[in-house]
């Protein structure tokens, strides 16, 4: 059997939402435990002109659920970038998985050539689905996930490389 566009995206934005939210869980529980304030995490940035943890939850929430539509052809959930606490992004998550999860392989065209775009602000992006999943998409969720990640652990939150990787079946 082939490797399918389903099978390399679907599967890939719910795992690493799902361990997402095991590393928002985690630092949550460190931060109450430690006594710092969850606002530390939440307006946390690597540098000036990065997103906060706030902003990198938001886009890569985006980029699961517009990725996911845009394979199955449907319109995203509109998520307005309104959240403010820990509950909050928590709770987006949640929506998103909720909505990825949502997508059939039926759903998801395996014509590896048809078009996909992208609009954004600055103008349109135009792609193969494939090289929509391989070479944006997934790239741009990843690195979000990532950077949130980064930005939890920076603010000191007892997460590793396999709580990346595995979430809430790391190790502990």
């Amino acid at each position: 059997m082939a490797l399918t566009l389903y099978d390399a995206s679907i599967p890939v934005y719910v795992q690493m939402l799902r361990n997402l939210a095991a590393l928002l869980d985690k630092a949550e529980a460190h931060a109450k435990a430690s006594g710092q304030p969850l606002s530390d995490l939440l307006e946390a940035r690597l540098a000036p002109d990065m997103h906060t943890l706030i902003g990198q939850i938001q886009l890569a929430t985006d980029a699961a659920k517009g990725g996911a539509a845009r394979l199955a052809g449907v319109a995203p959930p509109v998520m307005p970038d309104t959240e403010t606490t820990y509950d909050d992004l928590k709770s987006r998550v949640a929506k998103t998985l909720a909505f990825v999860e949502s997508i059939t392989p039926d759903q998801v065209s395996d014509d590896l050539e048809r078009t996909i775009e992208l609009p954004l602000p600055r103008g349109a992006m135009t792609f193969t689905a494939k090289d929509f999943v391989l070479t944006f998409s997934l790239p741009n969720f990843l690195f979000h996930v990532s950077m949130a990640y980064a930005l939890l652990r920076h603010k000191g939150a007892p997460i590793g490389k396999m709580d990346y990787l595995a979430g809430g079946r790391a190790a502990a």
